[in-house]
């Protein structure tokens, strides 16, 4: 599970900065950093709750 979550956010961190790095595709970086927010803000819960 935590090895998904890692490729998860490495996804969406490099679909940010391809964004970024592209002119017209802003709508992609906000993307990619709504989704890196959504991934890590579950695995972390996720981890939590595995703790108790």
């Amino acid at each position: 599970m935590v090895a998904l979550i890692i490729i998860l956010l490495v996804i969406w961190l490099i679909l940010a900065i391809l964004g970024f790095a592209v002119k017209g595709l802003l709508w992609l970086a906000i993307l990619g950093i709504v989704f890196f927010i959504i991934t890590a803000i579950v695995g972390w819960l996720r981890r939590g709750a595995s703790r108790n």
